[in-house]
């Protein structure tokens, strides 16, 4: 297997936080009919070819000029040469999958230089090097000391109506004043047909937004938003977070949505609308560090797809198939999240499930089912316990099918909400769901997950194989809040996918950097701190 050598920084090495915003200009315009739907991904090299993913920015429609307001949060260690790579993409899909995107450009450089720029500005080139049309990119560095956000509810009343036929359709922009100019914090989501809109909450880093300085300046936009990419101004205001928070304090704070040209034009003119803000509350977010810090224990749980589209494990073509030299994708993303999880466990006992198999002597199928065949007691003794039950129980079991998740994510979310009853927050549940394809049981699965989503608990999912993983970027729910197929939407985002098949050359070496910004997921909220 390939070696993935990344620099392990050292516990002497200086270390911060810095947080990278990513606007574009003059981007290839790759669709005919309409303009490009872009996003960046932005990777890591670690050594040689090998890069591998840290963050994306969010999609956004139609658009040549893209200011994401996603920014991606990376450690900097002054120390070490951390080479970067992003990447440009026109997504077409709704999984917003890079395979099936056309490539806008890229550009390659450190960290280190754009620390040192705070603000770079560089052309973006195709992969063999050649300009990408007259495309530029610009990446703001600044680094995050602050770990304060600022929660807010918005909605809007009376908003001009800008849409011939209907009504308009707004969206928010909010702005932080810097020594450049306006630096977009956060961007709504987009309300239809409604002039009366309510947004959902949303939180934003008080460093994005102000700096840490609650009486610097902060610009609101009001757009109504068009497929065509040209948003159409409603009005804007200026307020500090100072006087917003006065201002809530009796009931909601009001402002004006001005849009000065109007107002030039039209005599008699007052406003364009009025925004209102509900709350606008700071709090503390707490880091993955800080849980560990304060006593929280982490239960990790394995689940293994046994299904037959896997293959047969005695042929060299299934993905259980164990090599000569004892490897298959399955082990591989064992060890690799265990190694990193099992720092966190105390007593390093981890219960392994399998599911989707025939088992003996009835070959009934079961999807969930402990792999080491004692129901009492399905606990292994530390990673190398859960392999050596793995490798017991392959030949023992017939892959069958099919591939539901939900019962085992059941099964933990039991251990989840019997910790919420206890009087200290010390208990985090983390399940590992391995797996080769496509969800049986995708509604049990989404109210399982939307259940699971209020309790102290996380899912982490590896796609090993070739297979379509869009179901499983849909639970990943990067791109929207996943719903149950009743509509009932999930407190918060707790699964995070992550694609084998893009990692599989890196696993043997793969620092922890890595699988811990799978982790960033995990703290769900102060409520669960002790």
């Amino acid at each position: 297997m390939a070696s993935f050598e990344a620099p392990q920084p050292k516990a002497t090495d200086c270390v911060t936080k810095v947080a990278l915003s990513i606007s574009c200009d003059n981007l290839l315009d790759m669709d005919a009919f309409s303009k490009s739907d872009p996003m960046c991904v932005l990777r890591m090299n670690s050594s040689g070819p090998h890069w591998h993913e840290i963050g994306r920015t969010e999609k956004i429609q139609n658009c040549l000029n893209p200011k994401f307001s996603k920014s991606i949060i990376i450690d900097y260690y002054f120390e070490t040469v951390q080479r970067l790579r992003f990447e440009m993409y026109d997504i077409d899909s709704e999984n917003c999958s890079t395979e099936e995107a056309d490539f806008l450009g890229q550009l390659e450089c450190t960290l280190g230089q754009i620390v040192s720029s705070r603000k770079l500005t560089k052309p973006l080139v195709k992969r063999d090097k050649t300009p990408a049309g007259k495309g530029t990119i610009t990446i703001c560095a600044e680094e995050r000391t602050d770990n304060r956000v600022v929660a807010f509810e918005v909605a809007a009343r009376s908003l001009d109506k800008k849409d011939f036929f209907g009504k308009s359709d707004p969206f928010l922009e909010f702005y932080r004043e810097t020594e450049t100019g306006w630096q977009l914090a956060h961007r709504t989501e987009v309300v239809k047909y409604n002039l009366n809109p309510i947004w959902k909450p949303f939180r934003i880093p008080m460093q994005s937004l102000c700096g840490g300085d609650v009486e610097k300046s902060i610009k609101i936009d009001c757009y109504d938003y068009n497929s065509s990419g040209s948003h159409d101004f409603i009005g804007s205001f200026l307020t500090t977070l100072s006087q917003t928070q006065q201002a809530c304090q009796s009931y909601a704070a009001e402002f004006e949505c001005i849009n000065s040209k109007k107002k030039q034009k039209k005599k008699g003119y007052k406003n364009s609308g009025i925004i209102i803000i509900k709350q606008c509350k700071i709090v503390k977010e707490y880091t993955f560090l800080d849980y560990i810090m304060g006593g929280c224990q982490i239960n990790f749980t394995i689940a293994i797809d046994f299904t037959g589209s896997n293959g047969n494990p005695s042929l060299p073509t299934s993905l259980h198939y164990i090599n000569p030299q004892g490897y298959n994708e399955y082990l591989a993303a064992i060890w690799a999240v265990g190694n990193v999880i099992q720092d966190y466990d105390s007593d390093k006992m981890f219960p392994a499930f399998g599911f989707g198999a025939q088992l003996p002597p009835t070959w009934q199928v079961s999807h969930e089912f402990p792999i080491n065949f004692n129901p009492s007691n399905p606990f292994c003794a530390g990673i190398e316990g859960v392999v050596f039950a793995y490798q017991q129980c392959l030949p023992r079991v017939k892959l069958y099918g099919p591939t539901n998740f939900s019962p085992i994510i059941n099964h933990v979310a039991h251990f989840g909400r019997e910790a919420l009853q206890q009087q200290t927050a010390s208990q985090y549940f983390v399940l590992l769901i391995i797996t080769d394809g496509v969800i049986t049981d995708m509604d049990q699965t989404r109210e399982a997950i939307v259940n699971a989503s209020r309790l102290p608990m996380s899912i982490i999912i590896v796609g090993v194989g070739a297979a379509d993983f869009s179901a499983m970027e849909f639970l990943d729910g990067d791109d929207g809040i996943l719903r149950s197929a009743t509509g009932e939407a999930a407190m918060r985002d707790i699964v995070q996918f992550v694609p084998f098949r893009e990692f599989h050359n890196a696993l043997q070496h793969l620092h922890k950097t890595y699988w811990q910004s799978c982790l960033t997921k995990w703290p769900p909220s102060s409520i669960y701190l002790t």
